[in-house]
């Protein structure tokens, strides 16, 4: 389709009036945006008198904040898994008054180090061993599950959390 006088004048009507090439091209039929700048280049119409502005977006309402304190730190409920409070341990006396050492250990010890190596009160838990090398509440010091294991417990499934995790950067 040509440009005629009457499409002309549209044209800079609409353009001066700050529309898109896009929504003069709508507007116009028959012309595609590229046409319309085009048009409007070989013209000389490059001055505006307002800026062409994208369609407005609805404002969506902004959720309510809970206030919290200023040095609280932030933590989301699905992922917070509270930490393993553990018993600080003595060294267990063996029967004749000493703690066990490199040499007193046996397999069915808990071999746990406590205290430095260096100082002269550094003794193993000795304590009985449950299935490995430490007892019980060494044991679950010692084998705490992995970040991810902790994650997965908060119930998200694993298709989710990837996208969320892809989302995120």
């Amino acid at each position: 389709m040509g440009w005629t006088e009457e499409r002309v004048t549209l044209l800079k009507k609409l353009w001066t009036e700050g529309h898109s090439a896009s929504q003069i091209a709508k507007q116009l039929g028959g012309v595609t945006r590229n046409a319309v700048i085009g048009k409007v280049h070989r013209l000389g119409l490059a001055g505006r008198s307002t800026p062409s502005r994208p369609a407005k977006r609805p404002v969506r309402a902004a959720r309510p904040r809970t206030p919290t304190a200023p040095n609280a730190p932030r933590i989301r409920p699905a992922t917070y898994t509270p930490p393993v409070l553990m018993p600080v341990l003595d060294p267990l006396r063996l029967a004749d008054g000493t703690f066990a050492s490199v040499l007193t250990l046996n397999e069915s010890m808990c071999k746990w180090p406590i205290g430095n190596p260096d100082e002269a009160g550094f003794a193993f838990c000795a304590r009985p061993s449950c299935s490995g090398p430490y007892c019980a509440d060494h044991a679950r010091q010692a084998y705490q599950p992995s970040q991810a294991r902790r994650r997965r417990v908060g119930g998200e499934p694993d298709e989710l959390r990837r996208v969320l995790r892809a989302a995120s950067f």
